[in-house]
């Protein structure tokens, strides 16, 4: 009984060290997502008011927290801060939280998390600026081909698989819809099947299309948006991968007994 008592603490612990753990990365996660698509160094200078350009404080730059005691605005010149700011905190820190109570703590876990930290800034570069950078999806293709082979369950040859099936597909669809499929979907789509093989990259591109779909009839219904209105697909592929990651296996089984 104390034994399980012991046990039930050390994963309670893990789960409140990984939610903090993600915040502080979610802050960091914040630099990229505002600074990559304009070019900028994310790492010099300091973190600073994109409206004031002074330099954040530290106890004014605590994830969430320091947001909310802030009231939303900046302290030097009292500029409204965006809610996107803690809401990438909160969703990375949650996410790590999910991820360790879902694969454990272990290099599985870590792998993860950094593919959900890639695809929260693919996400809001995305919705803000149409955008999927380079800087984020090639590094991610080999770096999860290389870990996919090595470290990763999915093995090797699914890894490739879902790479080249993920990538192949969206770069058909691109030459026969002339465009119609972004450079930076076809490269997010590699990197997820890469890193999750090539039924999760299925799972990711049917998941992703559903909700754009959905969203998109929302629009059309209800916001007075055309058919021609651009939509960014990134997010919904990255909340297919997330999907896929999480739920995958379940998703992919009821499937296959539904259809029996």
């Amino acid at each position: 009984m104390v034994y399980l008592k012991l046990m039930a603490n050390i994963l309670i612990f893990e789960y409140i060290a990984a939610f903090l753990f993600g915040s502080v990365i979610g802050s960091f996660l914040n630099v990229c997502i505002y600074r990559i698509p304009r070019k900028e160094s994310i790492v010099f200078p300091a973190s600073h008011c994109p409206k004031c350009d002074k330099n954040i404080k530290p106890y004014d730059n605590i994830p969430v927290i320091s947001y909310i005691f802030l009231r939303g605005r900046c302290r030097n010149c009292g500029k409204k801060i965006s809610f996107l700011y803690p809401l990438v905190e909160f969703l990375n820190a949650a996410g790590y939280a999910f991820i360790i109570y879902k694969f454990g703590f272990n290099i599985n876990g870590l792998i993860y998390a950094l593919l959900y930290s890639s695809l929260i800034v693919v996400t809001f570069i995305d919705l803000e600026h149409q955008i999927i950078p380079d800087r984020i999806t090639l590094p991610g293709i080999i770096i999860g081909f290389i870990l996919g082979a090595t470290v990763l369950p999915v093995g090797w040859l699914n890894s490739l698989i879902g790479l080249f099936l993920g990538g192949g597909l969206f770069y058909l669809v691109a030459v026969i819809s002339r465009g119609g499929m972004g450079g930076g979907d076809i490269k997010l789509i590699a990197m997820i099947g890469a890193f999750l093989g090539w039924q999760s990259a299925l799972l990711t591109i049917f998941l992703g299309a559903l909700a754009g779909s959905v969203v998109g009839l929302f629009l059309m219904a209800f916001k007075g948006k055309g058919r021609k209105h651009p939509v960014p697909f990134g997010p919904f592929l990255a909340l297919g991968a997330v999907a896929a990651l999480f739920w995958g296996n379940y998703i992919i089984n009821w499937y296959i007994n539904f259809g029996r």
